[in-house]
């Protein structure tokens, strides 16, 4: 059995990815910018830090990258105050994983702010022992960094550890990582290369609860 679990946070736990392709559009209003295009959004899921610039720069290269993140997350932050809605099964599978001692960390490339904004106002902060950002590791996912450190901070290998993803750098990243990876589709369904990557794939989280009740994670 797995001795520790490590979440993802937009797609994963809340149902966040859809309100975030709704920002875009505000933002490039507000910047001068032509709104994007359908591949813009597609592409861009599942994309942080440098990964996440050089998108842009590839779809806006008329303006810096760092302005249209500071400003695509002024909107989220003003959004996502508001309340995000619960992924189905998250404080089932919470639940789960405290009364028997496992314990749980979020790990993902949203600012902290935001990440710690939306434990709190959903009511699930006190199940985590800690929150890993995007900007306490050099390489975004796909590289495994985030994952690594955060099960350092547990005090466990990552091999001992259930990352749970939506996205397919997310999968890539926990497959990289030496982790148990099980893959929980949002906007996005696993393709041949996901299949080669995850250990298995859940329809929703109270599958991985039942997953883990049964021994067979």
């Amino acid at each position: 059995m797995v001795k520790g679990a490590i979440f993802d946070m937009d797609g994963l736990m809340f149902d966040t990815e859809r309100l975030w392709d709704t920002l875009w559009a505000p933002c490039c209003g507000k910047l001068g910018l032509p709104l994007p295009p359908p591949e813009f959004l597609a592409a861009g899921r599942g994309l942080a830090g440098d990964n996440l610039k050089r998108h842009l720069a590839k779809f806006y290269p008329q303006i810096d990258p760092e302005v249209m993140l500071q400003e695509v997350w002024r909107l989220a932050d003003e959004r996502f105050s508001q309340g995000v809605p619960c992924k189905p099964g998250l404080r089932e599978l919470l639940d789960w994983l405290r009364d028997h001692n496992i314990p749980c960390i979020v790990a993902s490339s949203s600012p902290r702010n935001m990440i710690e904004m939306n434990l709190k106002n959903t009511g699930v902060d006190g199940y985590f022992k800690g929150v890993v950002c995007g900007a306490d590791v050099e390489h975004s996912k796909p590289e495994p960094d985030i994952f690594l450190l955060a099960a350092r901070q547990l005090g466990l290998d990552a091999r001992d550890c259930l990352v749970l993803e939506d996205s397919f750098n997310g999968v890539r990243a926990g497959r990289a990582a030496g982790a148990v990876t099980v893959m929980v589709p949002d906007m996005a369904q696993p393709d041949e290369e996901m299949r080669s990557l995850y250990t298995c794939c859940c329809h929703d989280l109270l599958e991985v609860r039942d997953l883990l009740e049964e021994g067979k994670l």
